[in-house]
């Protein structure tokens, strides 16, 4: 009996050595966290932080209000098998432009947060691109192309009848 429960001790002592215990995964809930976080982008009325991040074992954009310290989900923004890249915010952070890679083609993609989808606005586009950035009001995107066999400045016009990123009460320009 004794030999019994010695045996049955040491198998479990030996299991219970050979497991590991891994960490869940961190909610994205904070700013700081032991993840990557880079590539950060501050809206213009400084409420809004998008970053780039690898919490959860898959790149992201995280979406942090600083003003309430939380970071916001944003449907149809991070997608599995994409490369995002370099967030940029409009003045209330409405629009986010981002670089999207899928198969390792980069697109210029426009996230809008009032109707949570995402628009590809390069994609056709037979060159490479990168560094989008977003004006205040949401209406010009400006990014690096090599259309010309060198990094040259675009700059896209989305036209007078978008709806603007102004802050509420203001007159629209």
């Amino acid at each position: 009996m004794r030999s019994h429960f010695f045996l049955t001790s040491v198998v479990l002592i030996s299991l219970l050595s050979s497991c590991r215990f891994v960490n869940p995964p961190e909610p994205p809930t904070t700013l700081n966290s032991r993840y990557n976080d880079e590539q950060p982008a501050l809206s213009g009325d400084g409420r809004w932080l998008a970053l780039v991040s690898n919490r959860n074992g898959t790149n992201q954009i995280l979406f942090y209000d600083l003003r309430t310290k939380q970071v916001l989900n944003l449907p149809g923004l991070n997608q599995s098998n994409v490369i995002l890249a370099s967030p940029s915010l409009s003045r209330t952070g409405r629009y986010l432009v981002y670089i999207s890679s899928v198969q390792g083609r980069p697109d210029v993609a426009l996230y809008d947060r009032a109707t949570r989808k995402t628009q590809l606005l390069t994609q056709g586009y037979r060159s490479w691109v990168r560094n989008p950035t977003i004006s205040a009001n949401g209406r010009y995107i400006v990014f690096e192309t090599a259309r010309r066999g060198q990094w040259d400045i675009e700059v896209l016009d989305r036209g007078p009848l978008i709806e603007l990123d102004i802050p509420d009460g203001s007159p629209v320009p």
